[in-house]
This record gives C-alpha cells, sequence and structure tokens, in this order.
C-alpha cells in the first residue's frame, strides 16, 4: 500500500526541488493504492487532504490484517437485484420460498430496492419498521424483516458489505394474548356450526394437534383406529399459481405419529361412514421423488375436491359467528393449542 501526490512528480529537478505534474492543483491531490485481497486487483481512490488518504490507508491496512476487508465499489449493486440474485441460491422450500418472493417483491423492494448495498444504513431501517407496521402485523414485519436480515448476512459473507446494518434494530412486539384458545364446549360449539362433512377436521385440530394442511391432506391409511394413532406423513398445499398438491410436512420433526383419542377416533368413523374417502390424481412430493398417484383424500369438498384454504375460511368465519366465538385470533390453527391448553 501507499499514499502518492499527484501534484508533484516521484523524481526532483536538477534543482532539488519537487517537480510539478501535469495535474499540478487540478483535482484531488492524494491517491492512496492498495491490492485487493479478494482477486488481487489493485485499487486506488483519491483524496483531497492528505489527512483523509492517510486514515484511509490505515483503515484499509486493518482490514485486511483482520480479514475484514470489503472492496468499496463491490457494495454498488442495489438491494433490488442482490435480493434477486439471493433468493435464486436457497434451498427454500416451496412455501418459504412462495413467501419470500413475496417479501421480496411487496415489501423490500418498493421501499429499499434502490439503495445500494452499502449505503443501507440503519436508519432507513427503522424508518422501513415504521412504515410497514402501519400496513403488516407486528408477526408479517418480523417475517419479513428476517428475510432483510438474512439477505444482508450473506451480502457480509459475501463480502459485499462490511457489516450487517439489522443489528439493534427494534421491531413491533407480538402479543401473543390475542391467541384464543377454546374450552371443550367451544370446540363442540364450532363443531356443530360447521356443516357436517367437516365436522371431524376441527376434533383431529383440537384432540390431535394437527394443522391445516395435516388434516386436509390425510387420507384413510394414516388413521390406525386398532392402535389409537395418526401417522402424520405429509400435508396438502398450494403454492402461487399452482394447483393443490401433496408435500411433506412443515418440517422433519413435525412428521409424527400422534395419539388417536376417543373422541377424534369416533368423529372420524362417523365422518368416513357418511362422506367415504374420495380418490384424487395430485402431484405427490412428500417422499423422496416427485410422483402423480391417486389421493384418497379423508376430507373434500361438496363437489369432490381438495379443501382450499380460502373456501375454508369462508365456512370457518360463518360457524365463528353463528358458535358466538371470537371474531378475531381464533382459526382452525388455533385448535392445535388445546392440546396444550
Amino acid at each position: 500500500m501507499a499514499i502518492d501526490d499527484l501534484w508533484y512528480l516521484s523524481k526532483r529537478g536538477s534543482d532539488g526541488e519537487r517537480v510539478p505534474s501535469k495535474r499540478h492543483a487540478r483535482g484531488k491531490r492524494w491517491r492512496v493504492r492498495w491490492t485487493d485481497p479478494n482477486d488481487a486487483r489493485p485499487r486506488t481512490e483519491l483524496f483531497g487532504k492528505l489527512s483523509d488518504a492517510q486514515r484511509h490507508d490505515a483503515s484499509v491496512r486493518n482490514d485486511i490484517s483482520r480479514g475484514r476487508y470489503v472492496d468499496p465499489r463491490a457494495g454498488t449493486v442495489t438491494v433490488a437485484e442482490y435480493a434477486q440474485a439471493w433468493r435464486a441460491q436457497q434451498l427454500h422450500r416451496d412455501t418459504t420460498a412462495s413467501r419470500v418472493e413475496c417479501s421480496i417483491r411487496l415489501h423490500i423492494v418498493p421501499i429499499l430496492g434502490e439503495l445500494p448495498l452499502n449505503q443501507v444504513k440503519p436508519s432507513h431501517l427503522r424508518t422501513w419498521v415504521k412504515d410497514r407496521v402501519e400496513v403488516l402485523d407486528a408477526v408479517t414485519v418480523r417475517s419479513v424483516f428476517g428475510v432483510i436480515r438474512a439477505m444482508l448476512d450473506a451480502a457480509v459473507l459475501d463480502k459485499l458489505i462490511g457489516t450487517n446494518p439489522c443489528a439493534g434494530i427494534r421491531l413491533p412486539e407480538v402479543d401473543h394474548g390475542d391467541m384464543f384458545v377454546p374450552t371443550a364446549e367451544q370446540v363442540h360449539a364450532i363443531a356443530t356450526e360447521l356443516p357436517d362433512r367437516y365436522r371431524a377436521a376441527v376434533y383431529l385440530a383440537a384432540g390431535c394437534g394437527l394443522r391445516f394442511g395435516e388434516v386436509f391432506g390425510l387420507e384413510p391409511e394414516h388413521v390406525a383406529f386398532l392402535h389409537r394413532e395418526v401417522t402424520v406423513a405429509q400435508q396438502i398445499k398450494r403454492v402461487g399459481k399452482r394447483g393443490r398438491y401433496i408435500g411433506p410436512t412443515k418440517t422433519r420433526t413435525s412428521r409424527r405419529v400422534v395419539e388417536l383419542p376417543t373422541v377424534v377416533a369416533d368423529a372420524v368413523a362417523s365422518h368416513l361412514e357418511r362422506y367415504p374417502a374420495i380418490t384424487v390424481a395430485l402431484d405427490d412430493e412428500s417422499g423422496k421423488d416427485l410422483v402423480h398417484r391417486p389421493v384418497k383424500l379423508l376430507f373434500t369438498t361438496g363437489f369432490g375436491t381438495p379443501v382450499t384454504s380460502s373456501a375454508w375460511s369462508v365456512v370457518w368465519r360463518s360457524a365463528v359467528k353463528r358458535a358466538k366465538l371470537p371474531a378475531t385470533g381464533f382459526t382452525l390453527h388455533s385448535l392445535r393449542h388445546f392440546v396444550s391448553a
């Protein structure tokens, strides 16, 4: 590394005095030279004051010696550009990939997208949080901010920025008190108010702790009445414009065998008597390979099609209203907490 005075030549005149260069008294006088440790290419930066050049020289030396060096020009890629490249490299499951894509497209790029990575400051992120809490709930704000944090962590590892500006940003608190956990009487009440073909779904969620996709992705073979067990091996899913399909459980630990209480077993048995499982041809990604197979669904709509979340929400809200239960904070997912309540 070196600091060069661009206003004078390195050699002196015959009289021993310094010889002015062609750019004497024009432009920035001091040039700092160093070699980028990442690609061995020469780098330079110009300064008007010697003190600024000396500080930059010392800073670069220090960063290189500690392995923290970041090329100042590397971070000029915009947040929008890096976000798309970063997303394409992630090994996300389809539902996570869809959530990340929506987070970037709807909440990150419109606000932060034009900023170069090396210009994103904590103040920008605090402003972003303040803006998003006006239109999103606390859980969603924290989820989208997690995408920003992960993306900028990757930018640090890629040596595009020196540090992640997400550190220390205050996020909205999630009020877990808003979650409604029903009593046994209220579980029966909501089941009674639902259409008969869906009542057993309530008992599976409340009695076995199954998620929405796990309930409506069940096949008769997963319910062992003799051993009083339910095997949770898959879930029914839909991502973007893609149709319904069978996918793996949310996480590896979500693949499990749970106890089948008598009340739930009776409800499922009664359901199968009235509404025998209907076979639907679906893609199945729950195993190692993608297959297209006939899936015998325990629950279907009156048209013999898989139950969609949008259609279910209409049926659910109507039943909740008739059962005089909380209109907010109470979903089929809430019934999972009845097991541990």
